[in-house]
């Protein structure tokens, strides 16, 4: 591509200084996170290397290098910060992952752009240039993945062949883990670097790749007209009651939309196919993405209806959004380019809408907005205004998925006036870890449970409904609790029996209930001389140690 010709010079040294920065990136990635201890500054630092060295090759060139090794510093401090949130956090905040992922897109958004130069044109910059980038960006590092692959079968041949001579070197060093990060990062460098200096191969590619995708735009706009037809004659009733996968499904369709419309857009007009049926497709496509998006809206927003809002359905919400957003500016743009210049209307959207989610997904990831509160406040407003039951309402997902401030929430539920509503709130706050309980086991009070102490006593029977409100689970339909005696440490050992089996627990006046750690078996070893017997009880026998459970 001419307007790329003047930025990405012929290097020869490009695919060994790749190879070296990307090799010294994956020893150092492997330094900081191989031993996979979770210690926030490791992680930080091994994003810093990764995604920092990554932005530097994509951007760095011989005659440019100042400000690519200043975005690249900034791609890795943002990532790292976020990282280190993320894993600092702990459950302090509500899905702090969502936050990194949200940073993660806004650098891969900025580093096309930054290399079209936006930073310094703003929206004068040629779309052209974009397009170019985005496409040979990931052109590249998919053929780069590739050759990474290819790579390691070399290395598993050799490592073979050696093998027959009982040189085991190379096998061992596979086996390392800061040699497969070495490996993996340098030859993804080399492949890099000699893909970025092919820019004759890159556009062949990227026309094939284009005119491979642009075919299969044809049958996905005609399904998708199908389908938006049979949907007005038979009502969309039937995706507000399918809840879970309507909404995943038609953003996809909406996603796919857009990526097959953009093959066939090109990057101007004079690139775009001349085939009416594709650029009626394309067309198709782009009126698409617009209803899918808002039926998914609606979709989602039945979900919120019934459940309220929690994190994840927030950042649901905001992908919906982005979504609809490209689905209006398209249609937008449509409606204004009718007569002429529809194509370049699209391409204008695409530009602006790309710059403008960058800095979104940016502030997204940024600490400011906690959604974990907000989703808290919402939950708390619909158990006070009874629009959900206190037994249908959801404490366990206050206790460990909206953050502190859910388990604030809980701490002031399990004061409330309201004596279930109290019981609850003081048995999700007792849970130790997270449990999915199913509808039957979730919110039982002490007197849901249908409870046998064996022998009866009121002070064991109290402590084993300490234990049970805050793990329903451990006694789905009925139970039996059986005194075991006294424990070491001066508590009772307590078996709570059900159907599928039973637990031992222990009770200490003071101490929150646990359950308690099985005890390993040790089985006697098996001599030559060795008696193996079924004795008493129908149980395995060596030299007359139990082995195992009875028989029957």
């Amino acid at each position: 591509m001419d307007s790329s010709e003047d930025i990405r010079t012929d290097w020869p040294l490009r695919p060994w200084l790749l190879a070296v920065l990307l090799g010294v990136a994956g020893l150092l990635v492997w330094t900081f996170g191989g031993k996979g201890d979770d210690v926030p500054w490791r992680v930080a630092a091994a994003a810093f290397v990764f995604f920092g060295a990554i932005a530097a090759a994509f951007t760095i060139e011989r005659d440019r290098w100042k400000e690519p090794l200043v975005f690249a510093l900034a791609a890795g401090l943002v990532i790292a910060g976020l990282a280190w949130r993320a894993v600092a956090a702990g459950d302090h905040y509500a899905v702090p992952q969502y936050g990194l992922f949200a940073g993660i897109v806004a650098t891969g958004l900025a580093l096309p752009l930054f290399q079209a130069g936006f930073h310094r044109t703003r929206f004068a910059t040629p779309y052209q240039q974009v397009h170019y980038h985005v496409w040979s960006d990931a052109i590249s590092a998919g053929g780069s993945l590739a050759f990474v692959g290819a790579s390691w079968i070399v290395l598993v041949v050799l490592s073979g062949l050696f093998g027959l001579l009982k040189i085991y070197l190379l096998r061992d060093l596979m086996n390392e883990g800061w040699f497969g990060w070495t490996w993996s990062g340098a030859a993804f460098g080399a492949a890099l670097g000699i893909l970025r200096g092919q820019l004759k191969i890159l556009g062949t590619l990227q026309a094939v790749v284009m005119t491979i995708l642009s075919v299969l735009a044809v049958p996905l706009a005609l399904g998708l007209v199908l389908f938006l037809v049979a949907m007005i004659v038979s009502g969309p009733e039937v995706l507000w009651q399918a809840t879970q996968s309507a909404t995943p499904i038609l953003l996809s369709c909406a996603a796919g939309s857009w990526v097959l419309a953009n093959a066939i857009l090109r990057d101007s007009d004079a690139e775009m196919s001349g085939n009416r049926v594709l650029r009626w497709a394309s067309i198709a496509l782009a009126a698409a993405i617009l209803p899918l998006t808002v039926f998914a809206a609606v979709s989602l927003g039945t979900r919120v209806a019934q459940h309220g809002l929690s994190p994840e359905r927030i950042w649901g919400l905001i992908a919906i959004a982005v979504a609809c957003a490209y689905g209006l500016a398209w249609l937008v743009a449509l409606v204004r380019g009718w007569k002429g210049g529809w194509g370049a209307r699209l391409r204008q959207a695409n530009l602006h809408l790309a710059a403008a989610i960058c800095v979104v997904a940016l502030i997204l990831a940024l600490p400011i907005l906690d959604f974990g509160a907000i989703s808290a406040r919402n939950q708390l407003h619909r158990l006070e205004s009874g629009q959900v039951a206190p037994e249908d309402f959801d404490y366990t997902a206050l206790r460990w998925d909206f953050g502190d401030a859910g388990r604030e929430a809980l701490a002031r539920l399990a004061k409330s006036d309201n004596a279930k509503v109290a019981e609850l709130a003081a048995a999700a706050q007792a849970q130790k870890e997270r449990a999915y309980y199913s509808r039957f086991d979730a919110n039982k009070t002490r007197a849901d449970f249908k409870l046998r102490v064996q022998p009866d006593d009121a002070d064991l029977r109290e402590g084993v409904l300490d234990y049970l409100v805050a793990n329903p689970f451990q006694c789905s339909e009925r139970c039996v609790a059986l005194d075991l005696g006294e424990a070491s440490d001066g508590g009772r050992r307590v078996a709570i029996v059900q159907g599928g089996g039973y637990v031992v627990i222990r009770l200490r006046r003071g101490v929150t209930p646990g359950i308690e750690e099985p005890r390993a078996d040790v089985y006697p070893p098996l001599k030559p001389d060795s008696v193996v017997e079924v004795g008493e009880g129908r149980v395995i026998r060596i030299d007359g140690k139990t082995v195992g459970p009875p028989l029957d």
